[in-house]
């Protein structure tokens, strides 16, 4: 049987496989489900260092737009 982990957040014991792993600097966070990873990450960013994160944010924000515009853009239709 393979090895079984515990959510960080709710306790909740899942098996390998399952669930969302997260890796921040070589230490392995475990989630049962993708609600458990939000509720863990909107707290990290929240409690992060503004200054730390505003940049990221920024890099994070554009790169989604520009994803954004070039889906648009191929859903035209072409006459």
């Amino acid at each position: 049987m393979g090895e079984k982990y515990v959510c960080l957040v709710c306790g909740r014991i899942f098996p390998q496989g399952q669930g969302i792993k997260i890796t921040i600097k070589g230490t392995d966070y475990y989630f049962h489900s993708k609600a458990c990873a939000y509720k863990f990450l909107k707290e990290l960013v929240l409690s992060a260092d503004v200054d730390c994160i505003s940049s990221v944010a920024k890099d994070l924000r554009r790169k989604y737009e520009d994803l954004l515009e070039k889906k648009k853009e191929r859903s035209k239709k072409v006459i």
